[in-house]
């Protein structure tokens, strides 16, 4: 049972970030930083400027201009929005898409009982991994991305190496949308268009699903989102049951993993339900926005409960009707017809979720170069201006890699292998020790939390070197099978 902690309510913005802004933009002007040190600049990168919306003027009016009080504060409301329901929704958008549906292949290698222990209890350990990092972001309100928690635990050094796990793991993932849709509308359509051209017009999609800047916004296409996969997932399960309704022979499934099961397909199938479980990554991002934080795990049980229903049933019951040879994602199990119409549906799943990842990424970016700017609000002209050519470039860099590598896939696996292991398993465990343990670990209050930390610190690094070495091997098998596509190629990617 996760302890009951009492934590403090979060202090309102507003007033603190004009002061903040006011504050930089007196040291920009004397040339001296918050300690009052010179810089040796006369303007600095927190000075602001007076934009209304029909003159332009450089006069500051005091230590801030009302304009900028205004944008300041309006920029506050709009990204504090966020209530622990609203929380549930965007979180399903980031964790919940169709790589749900390629659970039943792991039950497929695992067998059904393995399958099942591993789809409950996985969830049951990111519920926890996820509670850490909330009470981080209650405990440390100024932590607004992932990066600035490691840089609470290991300074500079710290934020900048987890900023940069951070964008090349959302760019991957944006990439795997983008290419999730090619797959799609060549299903649909039955085309024999070259495969690049759906990827930019998935590209395309991405980026306009991509344009709302705060995540309370996004919430609302989180419904769409939700009910989509929703309806992937049923129409699998039922196309699926009747085809094995009406065969002669039922499927051949099994309580017990493949006889001739190997080590690194046993692990790659795991990593797959343990990637399904992986939505920490943009949970500091999310709950930047909650106008209650300490709200939080009202959000995490829900989803976390509702994942682990959700993957178990489609894991077992697909899989049941299939038998061992069922296919990843699941829809390609069905009939061409039944196959169309789910890739359809789930359509707007795969594009909402591919465009919140792109948008935690350029949210975490353009936050950090505008830091005391109020471009950073992306409520005037230079924000916007700014926003729509990073979440454009940063879409299309997404499109570019998945692409160019002619072994995206095998990559995107290794890839999470190194760094989600690190976002949902070590990397919270190591926040407990450093930053939310109270005395010593082994007194008496926390010797059952240090020694379950420890264990998922050890299972994060099993999966890193697990999960990296069996995905090596599987491109090393491509390449000697001849199977390895070409950069950019038209041909069919299913």
């Amino acid at each position: 049972m996760i302890p009951n902690t009492t934590i403090p309510p979060a202090a309102e913005p507003a007033d603190d970030q004009i002061a903040a802004t006011a504050s930089q933009k007196k040291n920009s002007k004397t040339g001296r930083d918050g300690n009052g040190n010179g810089n040796g600049s006369g303007h600095g990168s927190g000075r602001l400027f007076a934009q209304d919306d029909d003159v332009t003027s450089e006069k500051l009016v005091g230590e801030m201009t009302e304009f900028e009080k205004r944008k300041i504060m309006a920029g506050n409301a709009k990204f504090h929005r966020l209530g622990w329901k609203r929380l549930v929704v965007v979180l399903i958008v980031q964790a919940v898409a169709l790589g749900s549906l390629s659970i039943p292949g792991a039950f497929a290698t695992l067998g059904m009982v393995a399958g099942i222990i591993c789809s409950i209890g996985i969830g049951l350990i990111a519920i926890y991994t996820s509670y850490i990092v909330g009470k981080v972001k209650v405990k440390f309100p100024h932590v607004e991305h992932y990066p600035a928690a490691g840089g609470l635990m290991f300074g500079r050094i710290g934020s900048e190496v987890v900023g940069v796990m951070l964008v090349l793991m959302l760019v991957l993932l944006t990439a795997s949308h983008c290419l999730t849709g090619t797959i799609a509308f060549q299903v649909i359509t039955e085309s024999h268009i070259c495969s690049v051209v759906w990827g930019v017009v998935s590209a395309v999609i991405l980026i306009l699903l991509a344009i709302p800047p705060s995540f309370a916004e996004m919430a609302i296409l989180g419904y769409i989102d939700f009910a989509s996969i929703i309806l992937a997932i049923g129409i699998t399960m039922i196309a699926t049951g009747v085809t094995n309704s009406a065969s002669e022979t039922p499927a051949q499934w099994s309580a017990w993993p493949k006889e001739d099961i190997s080590f690194s397909s046993a692990f790659l199938a795991i990593c797959n339900i343990f990637f399904a479980y992986s939505f920490s990554i943009s949970q500091f991002s999310f709950m930047d926005e909650m106008h209650t934080p300490t709200d939080y795990m009202k959000s995490i049980w829900s989803l976390g409960i509702l994942e682990i229903i959700i993957y178990t049933l489609t894991g077992a019951l697909i899989y049941s009707f299939v038998g061992p040879d069922v296919q990843s994602p699941a829809i390609l199990s069905t009939s061409s017809t039944v196959a169309k119409v789910a890739f359809g549906v789930a359509l707007p799943v795969i594009f909402i979720s591919g465009s919140i990842c792109t948008t935690v990424a350029a949210r975490y970016i353009h936050g950090r170069v505008y830091k005391d700017s109020i471009t950073r609000y992306i409520n005037t002209k230079e924000g916007w201006i700014t926003w729509l050519a990073l979440i454009t470039v940063f879409t299309w860099i997404g499109f570019v890699v998945a692409e160019a590598i002619p072994f995206f896939s095998e990559l995107i696996g290794m890839v999470s292998s190194l760094l989600n292991s690190g976002f949902t398993l070590y990397i919270p465990a190591m926040m407990w020790f450093i930053l939310i343990k109270e005395g010593k670990w082994y007194s008496k209050k926390n010797i059952f939390w240090s020694i379950l930390n420890g264990l998922i610190f050890i299972m994060g690094l099993i999966v890193l070197v697990g999960g990296t070495y069996s995905c090596i091997k599987s491109i090393i098998d491509q390449y000697s099978a001849g199977t390895i596509k070409n950069a950019f190629s038209c041909a069919l990617l299913i």
